[in-house]
Parts: structure tokens; C-alpha cells; sequence
């Protein structure tokens, strides 16, 4: 079952879009916009502590524990546009969050109908994996990444059920989406159903159609692609035999939707970038998809099709684990200047790699590869575009792919689909006129193999770009790591304004209270949502016994817990580190946040060791459905949610059995709110303990 409700571990949430600097503007859930204005330590009952100062309107100052800090986001709204600070407990805060959840629920209560009519279809509910598929997937020459894993078996789960799919696949560009696209198709024409494979660029359909050709070459399936690069004839026998059901999976263009294309018995359509489609496309793919499997992959989702995923119209699988021995490509952004281009290609070619050289104007692309020849007079040459005729565009490609030249020299025709991986450094000319996910798909060609990879970007001088242009450059260039798709994405929704997200004009409030905040009051409504109107649609979820209860659990402590000043000296050093502990969700994410430590700065102090422990106690606290934990004095006081389901529930008959059978803690109420208090708690260890025997004999699923 779908569950929208995202965790940290997930990371769909934006990642901090940079570091914060004193004076920038950043959301806490509860008070409303601030700013921040760094670290500060005071002392508590004779233990010192350390919180973030936000400064609100009229210069109220709140701390912020450290405990709190993903409470905290920075504030994302349009570029260019600055917001007002709230005046605390002025109670306006309250009111827009309430304006805000009330207009979500009501795009979001359509978005789910329209879910529950996908699920109320017929559709085909495929066979359970044979010997053949495990052959397939049992020949595939890397080891898969657990993402790649888990979205392979949430697909083919999907198959599996009687409603029709509709499952979107995010993953960087090289992180193994076509693969799990390919064990997809596999399965259905296993079950003699028909594939079709909507690709954006001929380019890209070729490369689908040789690469779906390789992995399936031992087996019993015929494939087929059609795009500008086949002739009518070649055409009008693969639509013939395509009617006749003789031809098992189809790649291509939107050539694919065209009205004489009659599949024989379609049972998949998987589309690949479905963002780069016109709506005539895409009004075309509603119609077919009405009750066939569909599978989406994208590298860098746009945020609709993003929101889409998370209210739970299309399931979501990500794939953000790159395949062992992958570097991230660096990137710089350069004027132009020949020596560094020259330099650029020897590095590439003395290690017998091959180059892009990517010039996005077919008029004088020619004079550009006179250039690059004038430079590296050794070097071999060839130019593609799309204007080329069809059979000599192949060849280039070809050619390029078995390594029959150094350097490529083409139109941003090679975006989408050309796998070298023996070239490794691409150079593009004009990329300020390229857009943010653009100029990520393009720098997606380099790094394919366990070589370093380089990407230039040449612009003019910084002082004749336009202000976005500037900001594109910075963002692409600052996010270089590997699985930046999302981040990508979301800069380049705060470069370009947030737009109509949802279909609706919801640029307003997400202006009012900050991107990150908008996607946690989306999860609230969604999740209130199913609770009431869409109970039966979401059932098998809501009775889950492993259901969380609550999204978050804030901790209060007169603990001496930081991160001393003699163990990182730097404030800004300090945040990052505790914003990351302040994410961590697994005892594996600890152990190696520990070990980070221990390299950087040495032994970890007993103050750290606490702040460490305060995230178990947190996640184990949460799981039990408590949103708040005060541990103050050697007192210990659980905050129970509201939620009136909570209380027939599994986790909170628990919490009864170890109340009666422990003979500890005393329960009060006060109106819907119900608290635990027990007294001569000592360490935070004991507050640990304590929490998993509440938990019983489900701790080990915590």
C-alpha cells in the first residue's frame, strides 16, 4: 500500500539548499518565519546548553534546542522575493498554516479520488516470477544497489495486483533506472503481453532499443523501435507486426502514440523523462494509461510530477544509492579561454578517454570544430545534430560508442541516451543558456565509469550574465555530488518561481511559508486525509501495526549534551555536524557519523556521546507515538498524541502492559492530551531502557 508519508531516511525532503549564514530567512513549523543568527550558549540549572537564535519580528528572540533543528528549514519561496518576519505568539502563524492545510486538502482530496478510481479498474494482475525472470535478473553483470532492488520488487509487486500500476522511478542519471525498466518489461512480455517505451529524442530510443537488445538477447522476446531514424517502409512492417502481436516490446518517440500505432495487447508503458513531452503527448499517455501498468523514470522531477508522488496519486520508488566505485564529476564553471579547453581534451585523450565538446548552434558548429582541431591537431573529429539526415546521425553515434573518435562535437542532442563510458570529460560552450536539469542530464553523459570525470561549463564573464543565469552556474556547480537530482530540481523550482505546483495556484502560500514547510503541512493534510474521508482506500496502511503515529517527537532536556568548543571550534562546522545528527535515523547511520567524528576531530567527548544517544531516544520515543519527551530533574514526561485512533491501537496496548505489569509511571490527563511521568530517572541510558520495554517485543523492529 502507498504510503505517503515520508521519513528522513526516504530523503525526499530538501536537503539544506547551503549552508545558513546569519541573516537568512528560515521556517520553524511552530512560530512561523525568522531569521537565523547563529549558535549560542547559555546555561541551564548549572549545566551549560547550546541552541540556535532565531530573531522574529519587533527582535523577539526564540532558542531553538539542538534537539530541534529539523523543526527548523530554510526558507525556500520565489527568488527575488523576501518575506515578512512573524511577530511570536501573535497567532497569524497559526492562522496561515491552518488557510494553507485547508486549500492543500482540497487538491489533494481530488488527486487521492482519482487514485482510488485507478485502483477501482480492472486491470492485469500479472504471475508471480518464474525461472526466466530470475535468469534475467540473475545475468545482470553489476550488483544491485538496495534502491535499485527494493524499486525492481516495489514494480513487480505492482504487476502483481489486480489494479492497474502507476509507479514513478527517480534515480540520477547512471544510478540503474533503465535496468529496472527492462526486468519490468521482461515480466510483462513473459506473461505474453506487449511493452511500449516512450523515449524524448531518437537518440535515446536507439540507445534503449540496443541496450534492451543486449540484456535480453538469450531470451525469447522480439523488440522493435521506431523513430525518424527508420524508413516508412521499415515503419509500416513494424506496425504490422505490431497489430499482429508478434513484436513483444517497442521503443521510440512520441511516434509511439501516433494514431495508426494499434498494439495487439498491451500490458506496459513505461516512459522515460515524461517532462520533456508536449501535452498533446501527455493528454495521449492519460488515455492510454487508463488501464495499463505504467512506469515513469526520471533523473531530475519536476516538482508536479514530485507532488503527484507524494499525495499519492503515483506510487514512488527512489533510487539514490550510486553503483559501487562511481565519483561525482567535477564540475567548474570557466570563461572561455583556448588553453583551458586544449588542456582539457590532452588530459582527457592521454588517458585514452574520449570528449564532448557540447555547442547547442548548428550554424557554426562547423567553426567550432575547426577551432577544437587547430588546438589538439592529433585528435580525430566528429559533429552530430539534429538536422542531420537520420542514417548519418546513427553512424556518428555509433561510431562515438565503439570508440572510432576522440571527440564529439554535437548539439544537446546527446542529453538523453548516449552511454560512453569511455568518455569522460565534457565541455559545454553557452551553458548559461541551458536550463538547471538540463545541464545536470548533460553532465549525466561523464562518470558512467569508475574513471574521475570533468565537466566545464563556459559562459561569459560573470558580470554579463543575467542574475538567473548566475544562479543556475552556482547551483549546478555546487551540486555535483552524486544524487543531486533532487536537489537540482528543487533549485530550479526556487530559481524559477514555484508556480502551480498542484495544478492549483498554490505559488501564493508557499511564498507565505517557505517551500519545506508547505511539503510537511502537504503530509499532514494527505495523512488526515486518509484517516477520515479515504479511510477504506488506505485500510490496509491505518492498520498496519508498524503504522508510525506520530511524524516527529520533540525532546526538552537540561542535559549537558553539545558539541564543546574545543572539539570543533567553528559555529558553522558545529551546525552542519548537528543538523546531520539531528537526520540520522539508523544505528548504521550513527556508528558511521561516529567514525566521521573520531577521523575529523578525534575522540568523541561524553557531551557528543549524550547528543548521540538523544537520537535513539527520539526515534524510539516516536515509534511509541509520542510527540513530545521532557527529561528535566531526573523527571521523565511523555507527551501522548491526539490522535483518537492511537489509543486502540497495538503500540499503545503496549504502553498499557508495561504501565501495569512495571508497576512505573503515573498517567494524567489533561483535556485530549495524555502524559506519562515517571520520576528518579537518571541518565539518558535509563530513559532508553525504559523506552524499549515499553516497546516490548516489537523493539527490534524500531
Amino acid at each position: 500500500m502507498l504510503k505517503v508519508q515520508f521519513s528522513k531516511d526516504q530523503a525526499i525532503t530538501l536537503k539544506e539548499l547551503g549552508t545558513l549564514s546569519p541573516g537568512d530567512f528560515v521556517t520553524h513549523i511552530d512560530h512561523g518565519i525568522g531569521r537565523f543568527a547563529g549558535l549560542e550558549k547559555f546555561e541551564v540549572n548549572g549545566k551549560i546548553q547550546e541552541s540556535v537564535k532565531l530573531i522574529y519580528k519587533d527582535n523577539d528572540v526564540l532558542y531553538v534546542s539542538i534537539h530541534s533543528l529539523h523543526r527548523i528549514a530554510r526558507y525556500t519561496g520565489k527568488e527575488g522575493t523576501h518575506p515578512t518576519a512573524h511577530k511570536l505568539g501573535s497567532g497569524k502563524w497559526e492562522a496561515t498554516k491552518a488557510k494553507t492545510k485547508k486549500r492543500i486538502k482540497e487538491v489533494a482530496f481530488d488527486l487521492i479520488k482519482l487514485y482510488a478510481k485507478r485502483k477501482s479498474e480492472p486491470g492485469y494482475a500479472y504471475s508471480k516470477d518464474g525461472y526466466l525472470q530470475n535468469e534475467l535478473e540473475a545475468s545482470f553483470i553489476y550488483e544491485d544497489t538496495p534502491d535499485q532492488q527494493k524499486a525492481t520488487e516495489d514494480v513487480k509487486r505492482d504487476m502483481e495486483r489486480s489494479w492497474p500500476m502507476d509507479r514513478l522511478v527517480c534515480g540520477d542519471v547512471g544510478f540503474g533506472k533503465t535496468e529496472v525498466a527492462i526486468r519490468a518489461a521482461f515480466k510483462a512480455a513473459c506473461d505474453g503481453k506487449q511493452v511500449a517505451v516512450l523515449v524524448p529524442t531518437t537518440i535515446l530510443a536507439y540507445q534503449h532499443y540496443k541496450t534492451f537488445k543486449n540484456r535480453l538477447k538469450d531470451f525469447p522476446v522480439t523488440i522493435e523501435y521506431i523513430n525518424r531514424f527508420r524508413s516508412s517502409k521499415q515503419i509500416t512492417d513494424i506496425l504490422h507486426r505490431l497489430a499482429e502481436g508478434k513484436i513483444d516490446i517497442l521503443i521510440g518517440t512520441h511516434r509511439v502514440v501516433g494514431k495508426d500505432v494499434k498494439f495487439k495487447d498491451l500490458g506496459l508503458l513505461i516512459v522515460d523523462e515524461e517532462q520533456k513531452f508536449g501535452v498533446s503527448v501527455k493528454d495521449k499517455l492519460k488515455t492510454l494509461r487508463a488501464n495499463v501498468d505504467s512506469l515513469t523514470l526520471t533523473a531530475t522531477p519536476i516538482p508536479r510530477t514530485l507532488q503527484f508522488s507524494l499525495i499519492g496519486a503515483r506510487d514512488l520508488s527512489i533510487i539514490r544509492t550510486p553503483p559501487p566505485n562511481r565519483y561525482p564529476v567535477s564540475t567548474e564553471w570557466v570563461t572561455f579561454n583556448e588553453e583551458i579547453i586544449r588542456d582539457a581534451i590532452r588530459y582527457e585523450l592521454q588517458r585514452n578517454g574520449q570528449v564532448y565538446f557540447v555547442h547547442n548552434r548548428i550554424n557554426d558548429i562547423q567553426d567550432i570544430a575547426g577551432m577544437i582541431q587547430r588546438l589538439v591537431p592529433d585528435s580525430k573529429i566528429r559533429i552530430a545534430h539534429g538536422q542531420m539526415p537520420g542514417d548519418q546521425l546513427e553512424e556518428v553515434m555509433l561510431g562515438f560508442i565503439e570508440g572510432e573518435f576522440d571527440i564529439l562535437i554535437a548539439t544537446s542532442i546527446v542529453e538523453s541516451g548516449l552511454d560512453v563510458p569511455n568518455a569522460n570529460t565534457m565541455i559545454v560552450n553557452q551553458a548559461q543558456n541551458f536550463g538547471l536539469s538540463d545541464l545536470h542530464q548533460l553532465r549525466g553523459r561523464v562518470g558512467r565509469s569508475n574513471k574521475k570525470a570533468f565537466c566545464y561549463l563556459i559562459t561569459p564573464p560573470e558580470m554579463a550574465l543575467t542574475e538567473e543565469g548566475r544562479k543556475r552556474m552556482s547551483a549546478i556547480t555546487e551540486f555535483s555530488e552524486l544524487g543531486s537530482g533532487f536537489q537540482i530540481a528543487m533549485r530550479d523550482l526556487d530559481i524559477r518561481g514555484a508556480g502551480e505546483l498542484l495544478g492549483a495556484e498554490q505559488s501564493g502560500f508557499i511564498s507565505d511559508i517557505g517551500y519545506e514547510t508547505y511539503q510537511r503541512i502537504l503530509n499532514e493534510a494527505v495523512q488526515e486525509l486518509k484517516e477520515t474521508e479515504f479511510k477504506e482506500l488506505y485500510k490496509e496502511e491505518l492498520e498496519n501495526p508498524n503504522r508510525e503515529w506520530v511524524m516527529d517527537c520533540v525532546i526538552e532536556t537540561d542535559l549537558q549534551i553539545l558539541i564543546p568548543d574545543d572539539y570543533v571550534d567553528q559555529t558553522e562546522e558545529r551546525l552542519s555536524i548537528y543538523k546531520e545528527l539531528d537526520s540520522l535515523e539508523s544505528e548504521e547511520e550513527l556508528a558511521k557519523f561516529k567514525a566521521m567524528l573520531e577521523d575529523r576531530f578525534g575522540d568523541v567527548p561524553t557531551e557528543t556521546l549524550g547528543l548521540m544517544e538523544a537520537v535513539r531516544v527520539r526515534k524510539l520515543a516516536r515509534k511509541l507515538g509520542v510527540e513530545k519527551l521532557s527529561f528535566k530533574r531526573n523527571i521523565l514526561n511523555l507527551h501522548f498524541t491526539t490522535n483518537p485512533n492511537y489509543f486502540q491501537s497495538d503500540v499503545f496496548g503496549r504502553v498499557l502492559t508495561f504501565l501495569q505489569t512495571s508497576m512505573q509511571g503515573e498517567m494524567k490527563q489533561n483535556k485530549d492530551r495524555l502524559s506519562i511521568i515517571f520520576r528518579e530517572i537518571n541518565t539518558l541510558d535509563d530513559v532508553k531502557q525504559l523506552l524499549i520495554r515499553m516497546h516490548g517485543e516489537k523493539v527490534k523492529n524500531v
